[in-house]
C-alpha cells in the first residue's frame, strides 16, 4: 500500500480576546501554532502578525497571521483538527463575526479544490480579506489560487492597491 505524501496546507489565524493562560491576541496565535506542532502537524513558516479592524459586531481589533503547514491528514481531518485546537483554547460557536479567543481557517490546500457540505478549500471569502491575504503572501507568495490562477502576491495587490478617482470630464471650450 502507498503512503500518502504530506499535503501543505494554509492556514489563517485570527483571535481578538485575551487567554487567561497565553494571554494577549498576538501571543494567542502563537499559541495556536505551538497546538499545531504537539497535534504533529509540521509548521514550516509563519507570517509576521498583522492588526485589523473587525467584521461585524465585534468592537475588538483583531491580531491576523498565516502559517504554512504540512501533514497528511485530508481537509476533513484537518479541520476537525483546527475546531479541536479552538476548543481547547475555549472558542464557543457564538454570533457570526463575534469577538474569539482563536480562530483557524483552512485558506488553501495543496491538492487543489475540496468541495464538500461542511468545508470549502480555497476559502470562499479570503480573496476579499487583505487581513488574510497580507499574511498569506507573506510565506507564500507564489501559491497560485486553484480558482483564478493568481498568485497569492498578486491577489493581495489586486485588493490592496490604492485606487484612482475618475476624472472629470473636461469642458468643451
Amino acid at each position: 500500500m502507498r503512503r500518502r505524501t504530506s499535503d501543505l496546507y494554509l492556514i489563517a489565524l485570527g483571535s481578538n480576546v485575551r487567554h487567561h493562560r497565553h494571554g494577549a491576541p498576538q501571543r494567542v496565535l502563537m499559541a495556536g501554532v505551538a497546538a499545531l506542532e504537539t497535534a504533529g502537524v509540521r509548521v514550516e513558516r509563519v507570517a509576521p502578525v498583522i492588526r485589523s479592524a473587525p467584521i461585524g459586531p465585534s468592537l475588538r481589533q483583531y491580531a491576523n497571521g498565516a502559517a504554512l503547514v504540512r501533514s497528511d491528514m485530508s481537509p476533513p481531518a484537518m479541520l476537525a483538527l483546527l475546531k479541536r485546537i479552538e476548543r481547547a483554547f475555549g472558542r464557543k460557536r457564538a454570533q457570526r463575526w463575534a469577538s474569539r479567543v482563536l480562530d483557524l481557517d483552512i485558506v488553501l490546500w495543496g491538492g487543489g479544490l475540496w468541495r464538500a457540505p461542511d468545508l470549502q478549500v480555497p476559502h470562499r471569502l479570503f480573496r476579499q480579506r487583505s487581513f488574510v491575504l497580507g499574511p498569506a503572501s507573506a510565506i507564500a507568495p507564489n501559491w497560485r489560487d486553484p480558482v483564478t490562477g493568481f498568485t497569492l502576491r498578486q491577489l493581495n495587490r489586486r485588493l490592496t492597491r490604492a485606487q484612482t478617482a475618475p476624472r472629470d470630464p473636461q469642458p468643451d471650450a
